[in-house]
Formats: C-alpha cells, sequence, structure tokens
C-alpha cells in the first residue's frame, strides 16, 4: 500500500454540495454505530497490538482510540456552540499534541470506548432533532475562516468514524490479527 492509502484508506471527505435528508440520516447512522462497532473491532487485541502504529509514522491503535474521543467531544462542543451562539469561532485543538500526551499514549482504550459511546448517545439524540434551519447554522474555522455548517459537519464526522475504523481495520487486515 502507498503512504496515500495508508493515511486515507477510505479517501478524503467528499461533502456533496446540496445535502439531503438521506444524507444526514445516514451520516447519524454511522455516527451511532461508530462506537460499537470500534468495541467489536479491538476488544480482543493485546496491549503490543494496541501500541502497534497503523502506518509508518503515524499513531498506534491506542492513540487513534483516544483520538477519537478527544475529537467526537469538542465536535459535539461545536455544535452546541453553533446553536447558542452565532457564527462562533470555535476553538481549534493541536491534535498531534493531544495524542502524545499520557493518557492518549497509555490509558486503556475502554476509558474512550466508554466515553464515545456516551457521548455518541448524546449525541445522535441531538442530531436527530436538529431542524432544516439548525442544519443550515454554521461555526467559523479559524484555519482560513472556513464557514462550516452543521449538516456539513455530521457528514465529516461520519466520515472522520470510518476513516479511523479504516485505520484500524486495515492494520488488523495486514497483520493476520482479523
Amino acid at each position: 500500500m502507498n503512504l496515500e492509502d495508508l493515511k486515507y484508506p477510505i479517501g478524503k471527505p467528499n461533502i456533496p454540495k446540496v445535502i439531503n435528508p438521506e444524507h444526514i440520516k445516514t451520516w447519524i447512522e454511522v455516527i451511532e454505530n461508530f462506537p460499537s462497532e470500534l468495541d467489536y473491532l479491538t476488544k480482543n487485541l493485546s496491549k503490543s497490538q494496541l501500541d502497534t502504529c497503523y502506518r509508518d509514522g503515524g499513531w498506534t491503535i491506542r492513540q487513534v482510540i483516544h483520538h477519537c474521543a478527544d475529537s467526537h467531544h469538542n465536535s459535539y462542543t461545536r455544535f452546541k456552540w453553533t446553536l447558542t451562539e452565532e457564527a462562533p469561532i470555535i476553538k481549534a485543538y493541536y491534535e498531534d499534541r493531544w495524542a502524545e500526551l499520557f493518557d492518549s499514549k497509555f490509558a486503556p482504550i475502554n476509558l474512550s470506548i466508554n466515553s464515545l459511546k456516551a457521548l455518541h448517545a448524546k449525541w445522535t439524540y441531538f442530531l436527530k432533532g436538529l431542524t432544516e434551519t439548525d442544519l443550515e447554522k454554521y461555526f467559523i474555522h479559524p484555519d482560513g475562516n472556513e464557514k462550516v455548517k452543521l449538516n456539513e459537519n455530521i457528514g465529516i464526522y461520519a466520515w472522520h468514524c470510518q476513516h479511523h475504523y479504516e485505520h484500524i481495520n486495515q492494520l488488523l487486515i495486514r497483520k493476520k490479527w482479523k
């Protein structure tokens, strides 16, 4: 596999210009199911396997799982800001630095798996209650002052779930651990 395929095993995000209710429904289902699918994928991995990088120069499986919990928590908060403030400028964070923190490198994965299960249950409930007007609201990402509508962000995070799931899944296949 080439480096680009290892970095983006499902390709880069491709969010349609026109987002319809079926897109939203499908994306919410991905977000809803991600924690249990990730749990099932990783529940029998050894410490050594969890500490294996999915690619040269990439994160370990453990770091990927903790990253998902961190990133999805941040995203959920961004949704709340967007619905309670007018076009908020969100706080970006250095995900690479967060991945190097002690908890990301060494904590048991069940801490983040359990966090993801609780967060995604609440997040999914929240997302299913958004109106078409809500979905058109946006936040400003400070990198490039990019406007990100909530409907787009649902698609981005459905992609994010699948993206990181496949990082782990493809490693397990390559190593014949699955």
